[in-house]
């Protein structure tokens, strides 16, 4: 005997015959179609109704079965009632059982019983629950039972919606409209349209005789075999029998990538509904060419039936229009899914990812977009197709993420430029750019990057980090903290340097939390990173050339243009060129109290990265003069590093204490991180201690009130 087909009955609405049409189905089939039926009652809302219809009185139910698994010595008829040619499994005998019932267990139910039946029918219930979810994942075939009337059509129409979202098939849904020729009724035509599921049959209206049978505990079937309602059912029966296109016959175990973070349709479902009982985390397996290809030919189909060639990229700048175009895709994919995979793919997890996946590669920004939503990750870094890089902790790891083609990396660089008017091709193979919520972007495609297009993402830190949780953080300690909010305060002109990643924008917010409300900002950037909290900030942002080449407004263009703005202070995001000159004037005449940051690995390299960035200017300054400028212009250098674990610190705060001769800088270390070691982790010991070193404005400091202790400084 082949497998048993199961047939699920549900409706969100209560009272249009569903458990009547059930029973009478299982009745049916045993006897008309001479098959072996067992009628499942999962209702747990109206627990019993299955049997006080056929006067079933079970002894014993399916919790208790369940409780009983994986014994395979149990015997399955000690758990069943037998009546009117079929046999009948109660899900619970008393309505506080319920919330016991697990729901991952009723796929080894149906297991049990599959080979032993040649149809399952199941009474669902009307409540959305994981019971519900994980018997329709074991189903072959789910009847939705409507009325002909405006509620019932539109609760069965947002189901479908909504069990589509969940990723189940419109194929796997076929429609019964019961009381099809009741008066004042709306037409089955009516509801053929309002409805995108196939009505497979209309069961006519006979109220006395259906109460009858309900009265007497008796299958209407038999008790009237010849009433309009009873020929219906049989005309069913021999439809399900004759029609194996009706089921999905064939369930596909698919494994998928391990995900220890996954946010999914069915888990934010279960959230807004306020279930009591969560999801279960999901851990998948490593991830199969088969699932690779099912997501390669659906991802083509898609780009296909909806047109996204033609489409225009400045759509995905549109909130609205972004999210109507995922709605009607998530549809489209579900439906697919049937298709592709060659049948219906059991585990929801698999289902939900393989469509979240999709969607993200065909609409988002493919496999990046779980690595945008993790906060702990600050580096997205695509070499080609094939491997992406993280940073995750400050240390950077190869994913197991892929796109399906270098084109998919191509479009979507696209994606992320054309909203702001930018362009990529092979004369312009070079771009930067930034998300909305401000991560900054870098891409390099043919002929310049030799082995195809590149991604680099530094990911927009939304919550900015304050002094305190720095601290917490062990990036400085409280001396050192308050050493520095005294010099922003007191107006010292200061330099953030350090490597890449290493910290130095964060550093810059921080220093920029402690200038005072009253004081008017102005911030210049390539792209904007830093986050104030005071009222009183202008953002300025430098632009790139158009494609003809023209347009430019660069750093040192806004700064120039920001002296006549009467700023009380001007923070340069990074110094990088030509600006560099500008600022160090700007800071001798007047302009104290500025801020910027600067790539070097030590706080003598920033006096020589500042000497070449002078010079480019095309100024041809003697180094004395530039030396001298400098030392007159820039009171505070804070050296940032990321060390070997991962971590950010501070590991020098230096004051330039004038020349020491024409050409020399007297650098003196104010606070160092002492590095003792490393732990069986890979962790670095150290610590933060003075060198003893009295800042040469301290006295100036007494006199203008700040209270700095003078202990702080000593060893």
């Amino acid at each position: 005997m082949s497998e048993a087909r199961i047939i699920t009955f549900f409706s969100t609405k209560g009272g249009v015959g569903k458990t009547f049409l059930a029973t009478n189905l299982a009745v049916a089939l045993a006897k008309e179609q001479s098959k072996k039926i067992l009628l499942i009652d999962l209702d747990l809302e109206a627990a019993g109704d299955i049997c006080r219809i056929l006067d079933a009185k079970p002894k014993h139910s399916l919790i208790e079965l369940i409780n009983l698994l994986p014994n395979k010595n149990i015997k399955k008829e000690d758990f069943l009632v037998h009546k009117y040619g079929i046999d009948i499994l109660a899900s619970i005998l008393k309505l506080q059982q319920s919330p016991y019932l697990e729901p991952k267990k009723i796929k080894e139910v149906f297991r049990i019983f599959l080979s032993d039946y040649d149809y399952i029918v199941v009474d669902a219930g009307k409540t959305f629950s994981q019971v519900l979810l994980h018997a329709f994942e074991e189903s072959n075939l789910i009847i939705l039972v409507v009325n002909p009337d405006i509620l019932s059509v539109y609760q069965t129409h947002l189901s479908l919606e909504l069990l589509q979202s969940l990723g189940f098939p419109l194929r796997m849904f076929k429609v019964i409209l019961n009381r099809a020729e009741a008066a004042s009724s709306l037409s089955w035509q009516e509801v053929s349209v309002a409805l995108p599921a196939q009505i497979i049959m209309r069961i006519p209206s006979e109220g006395k005789a259906v109460l009858g049978a309900l009265n007497r505990a008796v299958p209407l079937v038999l008790e009237y075999p010849k009433s309009k309602v009873s020929l219906a059912i049989n005309k069913l029966t021999e439809k399900l029998i004759q029609s194996e296109e009706l089921f999905i016959l064939q369930k596909k175990e698919l494994k998928g990538d391990t995900l220890e973070k996954i946010s999914l349709k069915r888990a934010d479902f279960w959230k807004e509904v306020s279930l009591a009982q969560p999801p279960e985390k999901i851990s998948l397996e490593e991830k199969t060419d088969e699932f690779l290809e099912i997501k390669r030919k659906i991802h083509f189909r898609l780009i296909e039936e909806l047109k996204l060639r033609k489409l225009d990229p400045k759509v995905f700048s549109d909130p609205t229009k972004t999210s109507e175009l995922k709605e009607k895709a998530e549809k489209v994919i579900t439906n697919l899914l049937l298709e592709e995979a060659g049948g219906f793919i059991s585990s929801s997890e698999v289902r939900q990812r393989l469509k979240k996946e999709i969607i993200d590669e065909a609409l988002g920004l493919g496999p990046l977009e779980d690595f945008l939503a993790d906060p702990e990750i600050t580096d997205i870094m695509v070499n080609n197709k094939d491997e992406v890089y993280i940073e995750r902790r400050g240390k950077i790891e190869l994913t197991s993420k892929k796109f399906i083609s270098n084109e998919q990396v191509r479009t979507i660089i696209e994606r992320i430029i054309a909203p702001i008017g930018r362009h990529i091709d092979e004369s312009v193979p070079m771009v930067d750019a930034r998300l909305p919520d401000g991560s900054r972007v870098n891409a390099v495609i043919p002929p310049l990057s030799l082995t195809g297009p590149t991604l680099t993402i530094r990911k927009f830190r939304k919550e900015i980090l304050s002094v305190e949780e720095l601290m917490k953080l062990n990036t400085l300690d409280k001396r050192m903290a308050d050493f520095l909010k005294v010099c922003v305060l007191s107006r010292k002109n200061m330099i953030v340097s350090g490597g890449t990643g290493s910290g130095k924008t964060t550093m810059l917010n921080v220093l920029s939390s402690f200038i005072p409300d009253n004081e008017r900002i102005i911030t210049i950037e390539d792209a904007a990173e830093l986050k104030l909290h005071q009222q009183h900030w202008i953002r300025l942002e430098s632009r790139p050339p158009n494609i003809e080449g023209k347009g430019a407004i660069t750093i040192r263009d806004l700064f120039r243009n920001s002296l006549r703005m009467r700023p009380d202070r001007i923070i340069i995001g990074e110094c990088r060129g030509e600006e560099t000159l500008d600022m160090l004037q700007a800071m001798n005449t007047g302009h104290d109290g500025s801020m910027t940051t600067l790539h070097a690995n030590s706080t003598q390299d920033v006096l020589a990265r500042l000497d070449s960035m002078i010079l480019m200017s095309g100024t041809e300054l003697p180094i004395r003069a530039i030396r001298e400028m400098i030392s007159s212009a820039v009171n505070i250098i804070i050296h940032t590093a990321r060390l070997s674990d991962g971590t950010r610190k501070i590991v020098q705060i230096t004051e330039i204490a004038g020349m020491l001769d024409e050409i020399h800088i007297n650098l003196k270390d104010i606070f160092v991180f002492q590095q003792t070691g490393i732990d069986n982790q890979g962790n670095i010991l150290g610590y933060f201690k003075a060198t003893g070193y009295l800042p040469t404005f301290f006295e100036e400091l007494k006199v203008k009130g700040f209270g700095l202790p003078e202990e702080i400084f000593k060893i």
